[in-house]
């Protein structure tokens, strides 16, 4: 039962009564009250408006003679099953809480994001029967019982202070000793406490980042084609961001490059291309970054989903001016959901991160990360990357026959592995297109273009991942999309 449904303004020209129907009728039609909510009863209603009990019993009465609410003895109100489904027409057009139309919001916004363009994915992603989308998890995959158990000692009584309590700016210490000795030792990255931020994501981190270092004259470079997200960002603080060339090796070392004072880059598995940077592009990265006095934010993303070659160890493992800046997640290999990654950089550098970190969220949710520390402390991670392995190992030879089979010479199969192929369809083609004709048919695709910051950029491109679509359904989906694409 809720107590605020309704607000009166005794200087209204409406009458209460009218107030009082006219805010339950929206409430109904707006969906926000229940079939087995119970309206407060007139009593109630009248002691937390301060208005008389008759004139709330004749607004109630009103709604009951026409269909909005049904009483039942001795249980009060509801509202009936033919409001709900629709059945009844308003007589008045329901009330907005503010319209805010004497507001000029667009003169007032210093920035407008949501302006920005953007990967867009339908949230009911898991309906579709060839579902290729990045970024989401197969949830057969996941070792459910394994996190249930982590989360039931995380949240006990003997951590309860560990995850009730506001902890300010501090991480949890177990999850960041678990990213020091676990995680980093793999990209060969060695850290000290001090050197490491969680994050709330990836995504956190790099605009954590670019509020500490970009400023209005910054000169910002990034891959193109690359990950749009950290172009949107870093076009909302500097309109000097350039867009730096990227082939079979990832990104090109080039005068543009030397003319940056920060750059992004996706070394280990190219965002969307692909491709992974040799050992000689990355050591010749480092050098130009040193001798130009650039500094790198390198985004290992797909850190733990190399299943085909020996790894090639982080860029951020090569530096040695503490020039480049570590930032990875936990999104690829437990649950997007989750919301947990971390960066690591200068210990000057963290410090200033936290507390900006402060000032916006205070802390990554204290129960996620104490949860995520004990499944990688007690090796489910460890277990759950094997089975990932295996099972993405998998769906990569499958999809890279049935594009060979149905697309030839289309792509480049991965030779990082990832979860993802990105794909080049015929000159003319129109991935956007594409996309909403493959829905149709229960495919979904992403369309490249997005990637592309250049005005005119391509829009033959699109990506196809694997990760959260079953083995079977593989070829099945290419094949419905070859189809379309040769109409």
């Amino acid at each position: 039962m809720r107590d605020w449904l309704v607000h009166i303004r005794r200087n209204e020209h409406a009458s209460l009564q009218t107030q009082i129907r006219e805010a339950l009728v929206s409430a109904i039609l707006d969906g926000q009250l229940a079939r087995d909510e119970p309206i407060p009863s007139t009593r109630k209603m009248a002691k937390s408006l301060g208005v008389s009990r008759n004139t709330v019993v004749l607004a109630y009465q009103g709604l009951l003679d026409d269909g909005y609410l049904v009483a039942k003895e001795r249980s009060g109100y509801y509202v009936s099953e033919k409001a709900l489904e629709g059945a009844l027409q308003p007589n008045m057009a329901p009330k907005p809480v503010s319209a805010g139309s004497s507001i000029n919001w667009a003169a007032r916004f210093t920035m407008e994001p949501a302006a920005q363009a953007n990967v867009s994915k339908p949230m009911d992603w898991q309906t579709y029967p060839y579902p290729f989308i990045y970024g989401q998890v197969d949830h057969t995959l996941f070792p459910l019982a394994e996190w249930r158990d982590c989360a039931r000692q995380a949240l006990g009584k003997k951590w309860l202070g560990t995850w009730t309590n506001d902890t300010w700016a501090n991480d949890d210490p177990l999850l960041v000793e678990q990213i020091r000795r676990r995680i980093l030792p793999r990209r060969g990255i060695m850290a000290s406490d001090d050197e490491i931020l969680v994050t709330l994501g990836a995504q956190n981190a790099l605009y954590l980042l670019t509020t500490l270092l970009v400023s209005a004259k910054t000169r910002v470079g990034m891959e193109e084609p690359g990950y749009p997200d950290v172009r949107n960002i870093f076009s909302l603080s500097t309109p000097h961001v350039s867009l730096l060339p990227v082939d079979g090796k990832g990104l090109v070392p080039s005068e543009a490059f030397d003319a940056c004072d920060l750059v992004f880059t996706t070394p280990s598995h190219q965002f969307p291309t692909t491709v992974t940077m040799p050992l000689e592009r990355r050591m010749e990265l480092l050098k130009r970054a040193a001798s130009h006095d650039v500094l790198i934010i390198e985004d290992d993303y797909e850190f733990e989903t190399n299943y085909v070659n020996e790894p090639c160890p982080a860029l951020k493992s090569l530096d040695d001016d503490g020039r480049v800046i570590y930032v990875g997640s936990l999104s690829k290999t437990l649950f997007p959901g989750l919301r947990l990654g971390f960066l690591v950089a200068p210990k000057n550098v963290v410090e200033q991160a936290r507390a900006l970190r402060r000032l916006m969220v205070r802390h990554a949710p204290n129960n996620n990360q104490r949860t995520a520390a004990l499944f990688l402390s007690l090796g489910h991670h460890d277990t759950l990357i094997r089975r990932l392995h295996r099972a993405y190992r998998t769906r990569w030879e499958i999809m890279g026959e049935a594009l060979k089979t149905h697309l030839p010479d289309s792509s480049q199969v991965p030779g990082f592995g990832g979860t993802s192929f990105w794909v080049k369809g015929p000159d003319g083609l129109d991935s956007g297109e594409l996309a909403k004709a493959a829905a149709t048919k229960g495919v979904l695709i992403e369309p490249g273009r997005v990637n592309f910051g250049a005005a005119g950029g391509p829009r033959n491109f699109y990506r196809l991942a694997f990760s959260s679509i079953a083995e079977a359904k593989i070829e099945p989906g290419i094949r419905i999309l070859s189809d379309l694409v040769q109409r």
